[in-house]
């Protein structure tokens, strides 16, 4: 191994350690809540190995939790993952021309938090700064396993975790996430609506109040963008 892939390496797993430090409290409550929800702890290991994505794990058990029903569920976690495809969209420019043993893994942790690292413009370029990104969503992949190990201990032997009031973490590291992108008004027309949009569909009982949060959100800052773009080029 070279100095150069051991460097990459560790500063890879020293940027992204606040983050997997910040979601402690998050992958305990997903541990946790599922076990108290009648899942095995087999079954809540094997979603953080194989499904990777906190908040569609959370609503999906929760979901499941309350007998929704399966097309309700399907439907809620793909829209709450489908920003993942945007991910993908916006960095395939740079990692078009790697092997397809460089873009498999790179796909698989390119989460909220690993997308956050990607807008340095030759982010996954070089093999170094490939080895940079695996070295960041790895080590992020695996803290949330072992999060999500010391929920399912807690879950098991301590009362319901969900009254420490853990869930705020979910909306902590989210705004930690977006704030920073915030540099146009179309983006903050898209938070701003999403925000206003999902507290007052929820307040009024409104079973797909996320989903609708979320399209109208991005209806929202899309037709602005649009709007500016025509404003600009008259």
């Amino acid at each position: 191994m070279t100095l150069s892939t051991k460097r990459a390496l560790l500063k890879g797993f020293l940027d992204m350690l606040p983050l997997c430090l910040a979601v402690i409290p998050w992958g305990i409550l997903c541990g946790s809540l599922a076990i108290q929800n009648g899942f095995s702890a087999f079954e809540t290991q094997a979603m953080s190995l194989l499904v990777f994505a906190g908040s569609a794990q959370l609503v999906a058990i929760e979901l499941m939790a309350g007998n929704t029903p399966l097309l309700t569920i399907l439907f809620t976690t793909f829209i709450i993952s489908s920003r993942h495809f945007l991910y993908g969209l916006a960095v395939r420019h740079k990692v078009i021309d790697q092997s397809l043993r460089w873009r498999l893994p790179v796909s698989f942790v390119l989460t909220d938090e690993l997308f956050a690292f990607s807008h340095h413009r030759k982010a996954y370029r070089t093999k170094t700064r490939l080895i940079y990104a695996l070295s960041a969503g790895f080590s992020f992949y695996i803290t949330w396993n072992l999060w999500t190990l010391i929920g399912i201990v807690a879950g098991s032997l301590l009362p319901d975790l969900t009254n420490l009031g853990l869930d705020f973490a979910i909306a902590a590291t989210f705004i930690a996430l977006v704030i920073p992108g915030i540099k146009n008004l179309a983006t903050l027309a898209t938070v701003v609506s999403a925000g206003v949009v999902a507290t007052v569909l929820k307040s009024q009982g409104f079973e797909l109040w996320l989903v609708a949060a979320a399209l109208s959100a991005m209806t929202i800052g899309y037709l602005i963008s649009r709007i500016q773009g025509k404003l600009e080029h008259n």
